[in-house]
């Protein structure tokens, strides 16, 4: 069912790291008409702000990829805004897509809506089959909301909707703010800083022992297309690399790349989160697809991308 590349395509989020990743793609792949509102021109939290933009825009394809999202320390002090903007940006996109006759929708999950002791690797049928990690509940709970309601659309009115669930994204066009930062990107601004201030020390969260798989945004961007082009299954579908490493592995290869040759310390009274969350990625290998960008060569391209967009501007 290969998109015809001339159909309008709304990507919600395109600013962010996942749909601005997912523009360019759609880009390179021959679409010509790809649109975008950022959040001052359209908040998808407004029910009759998304219906006037869907009745007026009549996009063909739509994929759901703005959210309100956040590490650790953000889930953590934010979590009524993480549960209620989320809720509400999937339910007034999904109902507006269906009410406006939008042909096919990619909804972007999570990893983090797996149980926190789920059977490694995590297969896509291991969802709701135990407690959520605490750390990060209220996003889960409403991605899991979202899937659901685009499994009931499939169900209830025969759309061709699906829900992909990525492993931790990262990339150009990331957050590296020290509140809403993910792991790698708030690791990259966390040694650049202390590089450049000649800190002998850096202390991170955790024990550094917890489990992560890291797939490029690039890489992403490329797998939300095979998806769009040929997968139409009820299932939602896991996108990853295969492949994890511990925290502190992590944090040793970013101080490489970055070349902060001082000391990592762990604060162990801060938490880890879930202790490992690997996907199985057998379903969307299976359509073709395979990641490209190593990670090493991945943190180093996204350490470029920091250095000219966000340190020369003193707001890491």
């Amino acid at each position: 069912m290969s998109l015809n590349r001339r159909d309008k395509v709304y990507v919600a989020g395109h600013r962010g790291l996942a749909g601005s990743a997912i523009v360019r793609a759609l880009a390179a792949a021959g679409f010509t008409d790809v649109i975008g509102r950022s959040r001052a021109e359209l908040d998808l939290r407004d029910r009759e702000a998304a219906r006037a933009f869907f009745a007026a825009e009549r996009p063909v394809v739509v994929v759901l990829a703005a959210a309100r999202v956040g590490g650790i320390l953000a889930n953590a002090t934010e979590p009524v805004e993480f549960l209620s903007d989320n809720l509400r940006i999937g339910v007034n996109v999904l109902d507006a897509a269906r009410e406006f006759g939008v042909h096919r929708l990619l909804f972007l999950g999570s990893s983090c809506v797996y149980p926190r002791e789920a059977a490694q690797p995590i297969r896509e049928d291991a969802l709701l089959t135990g407690p959520l990690e605490p750390t990060n509940q209220a996003y889960a709970v409403a991605k899991i909301a979202g899937m659901a309601h685009v499994g009931a659309l499939r169900a209830q009115y025969g759309l061709p909707y699906v829900s992909v669930m990525p492993s931790n994204l990262y990339g150009p066009g990331d957050t590296f703010d020290a509140h809403r930062a993910h792991v790698l990107p708030a690791i990259i601004a966390r040694f650049h800083r202390a590089r450049e201030a000649g800190d002998a020390e850096v202390r991170l969260w955790g024990t550094g022992s917890a489990l992560r798989e890291f797939l490029h945004v690039d890489d992403f961007a490329r797998a939300c297309l095979t998806v769009l082009d040929e997968y139409d299954e009820p299932e939602p579908i896991n996108i990853g690399t295969g492949v994890d490493l511990t925290i502190g592995e992590l944090a040793e290869l970013v101080a490489e790349v970055v070349g902060y040759r001082g000391a990592i310390a762990w604060d162990a009274e801060r938490p880890d989160g879930t202790p490992r969350k690997l996907l199985d990625i057998s379903r969307i290998t299976g359509l073709g697809w395979a990641p490209r960008v190593e990670l090493r060569e991945g943190v180093a391209r996204t350490y470029t991308w920091y250095r000219g967009h966000v340190a020369c501007t003193g707001e890491s």
